[in-house]
């Protein structure tokens, strides 16, 4: 019994992107963006990207305008999507840099993102005896 050795065929790999016309960064929302963890200005930890907002502009490309947040756990497990009125949307003009983390140019307080948080911290913890303050 002879082996006989069979040889894949070429890589039929995705079609090359054309470049774009204007200056910018081509990204893959699903590589760059998606579960990415977001940065304020600070370097503290603000939430992670769900999903990305884009729309189309009058010459036919696609524009990144937003990244979105929001309670997708459940969704994730159990399918479908979480209501328009759930996400929490960061402008893509507040985004300093794109790499392992997303940093912004805001401070997270400046963000409606946070607001759950900042809820949290104003009428539970800063009632409790001690709370107001960073522990020593």
């Amino acid at each position: 019994m002879t082996r006989r050795r069979i040889r894949p065929g070429p890589a039929a790999g995705p079609a090359p992107q054309p470049e774009p016309a204007q200056p910018g960064r081509l990204l893959d929302a699903r590589l760059h963006l998606l579960d990415r963890l977001v940065l304020d200005r600070s370097g503290e930890p603000v939430t992670t990207v769900a999903d990305a907002e884009v729309e189309v502009d009058p010459a036919g490309l696609p524009r990144l305008t937003g990244l979105l947040a929001g309670p997708v756990l459940g969704t994730r497990i159990f399918g479908g999507t979480p209501p328009r009125s759930r996400w929490e949307r960061i402008a893509w003009r507040d985004v300093t840099d794109v790499g392992t983390t997303v940093r912004l140019a805001r401070e997270s307080d400046e963000l409606t993102v946070t607001w759950t948080e900042r809820w949290v911290r104003d009428r539970i913890i800063a009632r409790i005896p001690g709370g107001r303050h960073d522990p020593e």
